[in-house]
């Protein structure tokens, strides 16, 4: 059973920066991975008075507040439509309504979890992270940064992408997934991540032009092998290794084709 000595509801953002410096303070999140441990801790601190439950669309970016649910990335028109509905597939199969309507975008991309599939989703994408202190931060780079007491306020994603498409296997419907993928042309460039290895998820940018002249049967084949023969794959009472490592391949296919059937070459 989780155990706090106090609850700090702040009113500003500089507050909970400065509680958070306290080794014996965490912010909570949408309290649903905090809550599963057994464990003290001096003080929680939630950030719901801080206006950052919201997904603002701009003329170059959407910004989408740390507080934001999985629920309402679910149900986003805006997002749906521009992310042709990967945004929606990405979450639509994390235990339940309930569920979504608690866990935040905020904590799923801090956490850096393994099994994320939101971190999975923005880090194909070409997502940044607004951060109280350091400021804007590309989450290719924030996931291999240590934890910190740093403040994530944001994810803001750049409309730069042309198309994408997510995937996933799971054992039954709303189990954690046995592997995620995502692919994207954003700015130009293919790109596409490969999630619940069970590690972290990691990207892959088509960096020596295999897909360069469009999707088709032989470039899919040669990205897709390309995949399958860099990612390190592991094994959990879920998959094993080899298993995750063949799957990469076929779901960095289908992402691809996907993309194709969605009018994008």
């Amino acid at each position: 059973m989780l155990r706090f000595k106090q609850y700090y509801r702040v009113e500003t953002i500089d507050e909970a920066y400065e509680l958070n410096q306290k080794k014996a303070n965490h912010i909570m999140a949408g309290n649903l991975w905090l809550r599963q441990q057994n464990r003290t801790i001096g003080g929680v601190i939630d950030l719901s008075d801080l206006g950052l439950d919201q997904i603002e669309e701009t003329e170059d970016a959407f910004v989408i507040g740390a507080m934001v649910t999985l629920r309402q990335i679910e149900c986003s028109e805006a997002l749906a439509q521009y992310l042709n509905g990967a945004a929606r597939e990405s979450v639509r199969h994390i235990v339940g309504v309930q569920f979504r309507n608690l866990a935040t975008v905020g904590g799923s991309l801090y956490g850096r979890y393994g099994f994320s599939d939101v971190l999975t989703l923005f880090l194909a994408l070409g997502a940044k992270v607004r951060l109280y202190h350091t400021g804007e931060v590309e989450l290719a780079d924030y996931v291999d940064q240590k934890l910190d007491r740093d403040v994530l306020e944001a994810v803001i994603l750049p409309k730069k992408v042309e198309g994408c498409s997510y995937q996933c296997i799971r054992n039954s419907e709303t189990d954690f997934p046995v592997l995620t993928c995502c692919m994207a042309k954003v700015n130009g460039v293919y790109q596409g991540t490969i999630g619940a290895r069970p590690g972290r998820a990691v990207l892959f940018r088509d960096e020596t032009g295999l897909l360069k002249d469009g999707i088709n049967e032989e470039s899919v084949a040669a990205f897709a092998d390309y995949v399958r023969t860099h990612v390190v794959t592991g094994s959990n009472y879920r998959a094993g290794a080899e298993y995750r490592r063949k799957m990469s391949g076929v779901l960095t296919k289908r992402a691809l084709m996907a993309i194709k059937e969605g009018g994008l070459n």
